[in-house]
Parts: structure tokens; C-alpha cells; sequence
């Protein structure tokens, strides 16, 4: 028999959204607090009729209303659309009474324009109100007036292994299901970017970018980032998914709002794409027109240390680029290109430098 989890995200194709939104929180609820063996046994989401009077039920329905779609036209001529393309489709997550959304950077770095869309088919523009490359996140403000209620948030420090949670995508094809926390650990991405403790969740969804992971308790408590062959562990196969936790925002979420940014996020900035490998840092692919092209790293080449420190894992590269000062400052490395050693310097920057930007009206 298959599982709940496959059931509801099979039944999230078929069934139409507000049905559907309803009908998998409800399931979502009652196969957490059902015993093992039942849940197992649980009925799809199709066949659950919702009980209006149940309050942990209308959480979750509430908490899932605050979920909207997020559309995105990038610049014609922005560099991220090689990667991410110029039409870019996520979800966010409305956050306050005032109707800031939390999303994820990467859906608009660079864009033309933003709309999103409501639980009720509501589309309206949106205006970018801050991003922080250290958390990934970003912040939106509609420009015009959102009924639906914020979500509350939670407290993602108390999520573990195990635990089953709510996994709600927003817009038109607005999609609900269940899955399974099958790990907490860092998480390095190959574009410069270290999480000390991200989520990681299975069975996958591929409609993942700034979807909402939330509890019980119909709280946010992650913000879907990105789909991933190891969600249990590095180098061993398992797709799910990697969620930001909520945790990270909270210090940041002032400063965000206040000046579009966060202080943190000014560092350098290298623009290399790399990758892990038998305990070596090795190059991917290196940005056009970015520091480390300038200075004659290429694909391919092994980073052996950073300022005269040895480096053996992403985490350890960008930790020692990170304290060498602050955007600007000379990044020493040593690299390994073909079967020589070389030595260089690379004059970093701030990645807001390298990003191309709307112009300002």
C-alpha cells in the first residue's frame, strides 16, 4: 500500500485547490496524532470530509491560506538566467497583518517584475523589499491589498528527525502534502552559500522554490529551497528537499525590512561554482566577467587553501574567504591546474556588485 505521504502528493495533481488545500490539512492532522500502524492505513485525501469544528484542523487550513504563488520576469539581460531561466514560478509565504511575504532570493534575484498570487486567485505586482545572501531569503510587498491572514510563526529549532510535517506551495496549481524530516545538518551549496542547520525533508517536491514547511500547530517553521538527491545524508541517495529554517529570519527580519539588506550579507564574493570531492574543494564553472574569472581560475582547477590555509570542504573554503575582510579585500589562493600549483590573488567583491538591478524610476 502506499504511503500517506505519496497518497496526498499523487491526490495534490487531482484534486482542485481549495478542495484540495482543505482536505490534506485535515489528513495532515489526523495521521499525526493517529498511532503508527493506523496511520499507515489512513484514508487519501480525497476521501476525507473536513470537520468545521475541529480547531486544529482550521489551523491548518488558515496557515495554508497564507500561502500565495509568486511570478517572476528577470531582466533580459540578468546573469542568473542561464541557471534559473527568465520566467521563474515559486511560492511565499505572507508573514505580517501588513502583507510582507517571505520567499526565496534566488526566484527574484534580478527581476523585471514580481506578481503573486492569493489562496482566492488574486494576482497583484509585488515590490521587492529586501534579500540577505546569508539566509537566502527574501522579502516582498505586495502593491495592493491581500485579504488572507499571516501565517504564525514557529519555532523550527524544535523540529527533529522523524517529525511529519505540511509541505504547501501557492498559486493557481496550489499543491498540499506530507512529509517526513529525515535530517538536520549544514548544508553547503556550490554558489557560495553555508547553512549551519538546514532542513531536510522526503518524499520530494519539485515545486519546492519558497514553498512553506509547517507544523502541527500550522506554523512556519521553513521555507522550501531546493530539491536534492541526499536529503539523509551526503553521499548516500535519498530525493527530498532542503527547507531554510525559520530560526534564521528572526535576527535578521528588522534589519531586513529597514534597510533591504542585512550587513551580514556584505562579503566576499569569488564567483566560483564548486564542489566537494574526495576531501578537495573542486571548480565547477566560473561566472563570466566575475573576480575569480578575472584572475585566471578556471574550471576544473582544485582549490588546495585560502590565504595560505588548507582547505577540504566547501564549508571550510567559504569560512576562510568570509573572514579574510570585507568585500574588496585580496583573497589569496592556491590552486591546482592540471598537474601544476599556482598561486594568485583574487580581488573580491560584494555579489549586490555583480547581480544586475532594475533601474531605479
Amino acid at each position: 500500500m502506499a504511503s500517506l505521504a505519496s497518497r496526498t502528493f499523487a491526490a495534490s495533481r487531482r484534486i482542485p485547490a481549495r478542495t484540495l488545500r482543505a482536505a490534506a490539512a485535515l489528513a495532515f492532522a489526523s495521521a499525526l496524532f493517529a498511532p503508527a500502524l493506523h496511520a499507515a492505513a489512513a484514508r487519501s485525501v480525497a476521501d476525507t470530509a473536513p470537520a468545521p469544528s475541529d480547531a486544529s484542523y482550521q489551523q491548518l487550513v488558515e496557515a495554508a491560506k497564507a500561502v500565495v504563488g509568486v511570478k517572476v520576469r528577470a531582466l533580459p539581460d540578468a546573469r542568473s538566467n542561464e541557471m534559473l531561466g527568465q520566467q521563474r514560478d515559486g511560492s511565499g509565504v505572507i508573514i505580517d497583518k501588513s502583507g510582507l511575504i517571505l520567499t526565496m532570493g534566488y526566484l527574484v534575484q534580478e527581476a523585471d517584475q514580481v506578481q503573486v498570487t492569493d489562496s482566492v486567485g488574486q494576482t497583484i505586482p509585488a515590490a521587492i523589499v529586501a534579500s540577505d545572501d546569508v539566509t537566502g531569503l527574501a522579502l516582498l510587498r505586495p502593491l495592493g491589498h491581500i485579504a488572507q491572514s499571516p501565517i504564525r510563526i514557529g519555532t523550527s529549532s524544535s523540529i527533529s528527525q522523524l517529525d511529519r510535517l505540511i509541505i504547501v506551495s501557492g498559486g493557481e496549481e496550489q499543491a498540499v502534502s506530507i512529509a517526513t524530516v529525515v535530517s538536520r545538518r549544514p548544508f553547503a551549496g556550490y554558489w557560495e552559500y553555508l547553512l549551519d542547520d538546514a532542513i531536510f525533508t522526503s518524499p520530494p517536491r519539485l515545486d519546492h522554490s519558497g514553498a512553506a514547511l509547517i507544523n502541527k500547530e500550522g506554523e512556519l517553521v521553513g521555507i522550501g529551497s531546493l530539491f536534492v538527491l541526499d536529503s539523509l545524508k551526503t553521499g548516500e541517495k535519498l530525493p527530498g528537499n532542503m527547507f531554510v529554517p525559520i530560526d534564521v529570519l528572526k535576527p535578521a527580519l528588522d534589519e531586513m525590512v529597514r534597510t533591504g539588506g542585512r550587513r551580514a550579507s556584505h562579503r566576499p564574493w569569488l564567483g566560483v561554482d564548486s564542489l566537494e570531492e574526495d576531501g578537495r574543494v573542486k571548480v565547477m564553472q566560473v561566472s563570466d566577467e566575475s573576480p575569480a574569472a578575472k584572475a585566471g581560475i578556471r574550471a576544473g582547477d582544485i582549490i588546495l587553501s585560502v590565504d595560505g590555509e588548507p582547505v577540504e570542504s566547501l564549508a571550510g573554503f567559504y569560512s576562510v574567504m568570509w573572514k579574510s575582510g570585507p568585500p574588496g579585500v585580496d583573497v589569496r589562493l592556491t590552486v591546482l591546474q592540471g598537474p601544476a600549483v599556482h598561486e594568485g590573488v583574487v580581488r573580491s567583491i560584494d555579489h549586490q556588485q555583480f547581480v544586475r538591478h532594475k533601474p531605479a524610476v
